[in-house]
């Protein structure tokens, strides 16, 4: 699925940030920060023994981090940046504005880079570069989390279907992060299976190229739904600290764009494997969460979900839908029978969205009966972000 890239306004770089947001939210626990402020964290053990990271990708040219925690009544745990890679001047000012709020909001940055220039711009001094600016965000007080070129197995994006190169890139970004930002980690992020090899796409790989036979996993001269999604891209067990997919809620057939509720264990049977819906059957996607979570003992994360309300086009109100998508996130059975899955980012944009043709409100917290009903259904193992002291090192 297509994310465009989410930069910070440049007016967030001198917003006022609130070192309080309140009470915590209904239902969720808030994670109690380090005695030892500053102190910088293994990177390769973000993730918590038990629970899961409650984050948020934010539109940050709306809203400051401080005034949704406000919104939510607590502070995430985890917080969504994007930017483009190589860093230019811009990038650097929106990564350094977003550092600030999370140092003073407290919990994990987690930083999607995009490569939109291609695979061959990232270079060992560009990922060094990034690392020596992680590190000094570490030593404030701000662990990172590096989603590097995420959703790597579409057709949409420059990075897209290059599986060696996707490899090698990556590779060098977790060396990197591994050799000089010790208090960071690294995310490998496919998209969700369901769909590939999602033909069509400006970066499709093309027949008689050494990327679509690397991705012909069946070898039968052709790439189809029976092709393994994941496992070309995948870069190693010792470059990545965590595996990470991408899970929305677009709708139950395609074309998408109706609002509808969601069908019942979606959210799992996707993430699974196992999702037969309406939308057609996508029973030949492996089992994310068993082959790159539980046998690798990688924590999983889910960087990015929500629910699609399109304006203006009828059917399910929006709080049905919402909320029938959010309680299969907060599912009682979720930490017992998958304890490896450690972190959640719903995604709060109200934005056009090209695929569907209309505007969509993904949020969860954008009006206050949303927001009510989110989170008086928060559950305990829903962790938050507690109130961080300041150290030394900030300013």
């Amino acid at each position: 699925m297509t994310r465009r890239n989410a930069l910070i306004a440049s007016a967030v770089a001198g917003a006022a940030l609130l070192s309080s947001c309140g009470s915590e939210p209904t239902g969720g626990t808030e994670l109690r920060p380090t005695p030892a402020a500053c102190v910088v964290a293994d990177g390769a053990a973000l993730a918590p023994e038990s629970g899961i990271l409650a984050g948020v990708n934010l539109d940050w040219g709306r809203q400051t981090l401080a005034e949704y925690a406000a919104a939510l009544g607590g502070r995430p745990a985890v917080t969504v940046s994007f930017s483009h890679f190589p860093l230019a001047a811009t990038d650097t000012a929106n990564l350094e504005a977003a550092h600030a709020q999370v140092r003073d909001n407290g919990g994990i940055l987690l930083l999607t880079l995009e490569p939109a220039g291609g695979l061959d711009d990232v270079t060992r001094d560009a990922t060094d570069g990034l690392a020596a600016m992680l590190d000094r965000f570490n030593r404030a007080g701000v662990p990172v989390i590096v989603r590097f070129a995420h959703e790597m197995n579409g057709s949409w994006y420059a990075w897209g279907q290059q599986p060696a190169a996707y490899r090698a890139a990556f590779r060098r970004v977790a060396d990197s992060v591994h050799r000089l930002a010790p208090g960071s980690a690294t995310m490998w992020a496919p998209n969700y299976g369901g769909g590939y090899p999602f033909a069509g796409g400006r970066h499709q790989a093309l027949p008689g190229t050494a990327d679509f036979a690397a991705l012909d996993t069946d070898n039968d001269g052709a790439l189809t739904g029976a092709d393994d999604p994941y496992a070309p891209y995948y870069p190693g067990d010792d470059a990545v600290d965590w595996v990470g997919m991408s899970l929305y809620h677009w709708g139950n057939t395609y074309p998408w764009g109706e609002n509808v509720v969601p069908e019942p264990g979606k959210f799992l049977q996707q993430l699974t494997g196992r999702y037969d819906g309406a939308g057609g059957n996508d029973l030949a996607v492996p089992d994310f969460y068993d082959e790159y979570g539980r046998a690798r003992d990688k924590p999983v994360a889910i960087p990015e979900t929500a629910a699609l309300v399109a304006a203006g086009e009828g059917g399910a109100g929006e709080l049905a839908i919402k909320r029938a998508w959010w309680r299969q996130l907060f599912d009682a059975g979720l930490p017992r029978d998958y304890p490896q899955l450690k972190m959640v980012n719903w995604f709060e944009w109200d934005k056009h969205e090209v695929e569907v043709g209309a505007p969509v409100d993904w949020r969860a917290a954008g009006n206050p009966r949303t927001a009510e009903a989110f989170t008086a259904d928060l559950p305990e193992w829903y962790l938050f972000a507690g109130e961080r002291e300041p150290c030394a090192a900030d300013g």
